[in-house]
């Protein structure tokens, strides 16, 4: 035991041993008296102390009634009440009162309610004048003055008046101080006694020289002890995750589109075969740019081939929307309200010889959203498009389950669903294994030819997906607010998991 005392008092820091021999039953700040450590530091060799179980601390609190801003200026003076009183020793308007008594008018709308409330003044033929009663306004000037005070030392009449001037704005504040004592445990007591002298902290060349260090022992490293943690720079975690993704279309062959934020209705609507009076072009949904109102539209050719196609099918076979189609309706700039705009800007780009080809993005996107717990305005999506003679539903649903695999999910089905431009379309759900139940990650299926016979010049099979990453990200932290994934808080930044799928 003697032995498991020795490397207790060993592993002591110099501070610890400084204090450990005064305390018995002290304040912290007794302890930093005796010692000579300040009241700034004597917390830490006590809290280490603790640790050890050689001391026990105790905290308290201490509530103090201090005087406000307001509280400050009329304990010098006096209440403005008391002062619009002696302002009445005869009748005054209410005009002569705000002019002469030297209150703001602030504080004479105060007097009025209070002093009406408390029946000391009466109002007649326009003029206000005292009722001749001071009520308790003599006593409630003595306790102000007598401030700051201890609440617990308060009589029954001053908590009376503590509570009727904390009403007030200013006055009055109430302060919590806090203060620790520290009480000495029997390991402790034992260590008290301990020769701490013959402990070395440092190895000086002095002591190499003089062999000071026979007979005598080094200070032990405490592996156990408390160390201030440090935090490793590191990306957003939101982008940790958008990385991984990233990495899971390149790992599959896929090259990566990009684009700007701003897009004119053309690319974010027209391309894709959305109808010019569409509810989704409406600004409840959709963020419309106001400087630059609008854009440049691409070749006057391509142009012609989406217009053709809105309005009567371009000649395959579509009936088209059956309307006259507005070109200043589609310079119209927009925040991008999904990826799949990048999407229809590199199909248009590609010729019949660059193909196949495939191509990913993972990016923000806009919408006229109300903020709550599920809904962002703006949300992530990852868009995925195969240009290939040869791709049908099979490969689509491959690329799909591949991808949600590399995510952590095993289960992944389709559903048959609706969307605008695809034709077959499908939704894309994926059985979680904490919930226990299918959940809608995404939307996909193949291009419409309404789509791609204008974009590349030939109705070709083009596999296309729009999964919603802001719907992955957050249950992987374990956040149940999505608004919480881009919350300013330096804390969670540090101490959120890293994304390791």
């Amino acid at each position: 035991m003697q032995n498991d005392y020795s490397k207790i008092a060993e592993s002591l820091h110099p501070l610890e041993r400084r204090v450990l021999p005064y305390v018995s039953s002290n304040t912290f700040s007794e302890l930093s008296q005796l010692s000579g450590i300040s009241e700034a530091e004597i917390s830490r060799p006590m809290q280490w102390l603790q640790e050890k179980g050689l001391v026990s601390i105790k905290e308290s609190a201490l509530e103090s009634a201090t005087l406000g801003r307001n509280g400050i200026a009329y304990a010098q003076t006096a209440l403005p009440e008391i002062r619009f009183l002696k302002f009445l020793a005869t009748p005054k308007t209410l005009g002569e009162i705000k002019e002469k008594s030297g209150l703001t008018d602030e504080e004479v709308n105060i007097c009025l309610g209070l002093l009406r409330k408390k029946e000391m003044i009466d109002f007649q033929q326009g003029q206000i004048s005292s009722r001749g009663k001071n009520g308790n306004l003599g006593e409630m000037q003595d306790f102000l003055s007598a401030l700051p005070k201890p609440i617990a030392s308060l009589s029954k009449e001053e908590l009376s008046l503590l509570d009727e001037l904390k009403r007030r704005k200013d006055i009055i504040q109430i302060e919590t101080k806090k203060s620790y004592s520290a009480a000495i445990t029997e390991l402790g007591k034992r260590l008290q006694a301990y020769k701490f002298e013959s402990i070395i902290d440092n190895l000086t060349p002095e002591l190499l020289a003089t062999r000071g260090w026979k007979d005598k022992k080094f200070r032990r490293y405490d592996l156990n002890i408390p160390v201030k943690q440090l935090f490793a720079g590191r990306r957003h975690y939101v982008r940790e995750a958008i990385e991984y993704i990233r990495k899971i279309w390149l790992d599959m062959g896929f090259r990566e589109m990009t684009g700007p934020m701003v897009q004119t209705s053309f690319w974010n609507f027209d391309a894709l075969f959305t109808a010019q009076d569409h509810p989704v072009r409406e600004m409840q949904d959709t963020f419309f740019v106001q400087n630059p109102k609008s854009g440049k539209l691409p070749s006057q050719k391509l142009v012609s081939l989406v217009r053709n196609m809105h309005e009567h099918g371009g000649g395959i076979g579509s009936k088209g929307w059956q309307y006259q189609w507005s070109e200043s309706e589609a310079r119209k700039n927009v925040l991008r309200t999904h990826t799949t705009c990048l999407s229809a800007q590199t199909i248009a780009s590609l010729k019949l010889a660059d193909l196949p080809a495939k191509f990913f993005s993972v990016g923000s996107n806009f919408r006229n959203e109300t903020l709550d717990w599920s809904h962002l305005f703006e949300l992530h999506q990852a868009e995925g498009i195969v240009i290939d003679e040869n791709a049908n539903m099979r490969h689509l649903i491959g690329y799909l389950k591949e991808f949600f695999r590399k995510m952590g999910f095993d289960k992944v089905r389709a559903r048959p669903a609706y969307f605008p431009y695809t034709e077959p379309s499908m939704e894309i759900d994926v059985f979680h294994p904490v919930h226990k139940k299918w959940v809608e990650l995404g939307g996909s299926g193949i291009f419409r030819p309404e789509v791609t016979v204008p974009l590349i010049g030939k109705d070709i099979p083009v596999l296309a997906w729009g999964l919603g990453v802001s719907r992955i990200i957050p249950d992987y932290y374990g956040i149940t607010d999505i608004r919480d994934l881009f919350r300013n808080d330096l804390k969670q930044l540090r101490e959120i998991k890293a994304w390791l799928k």
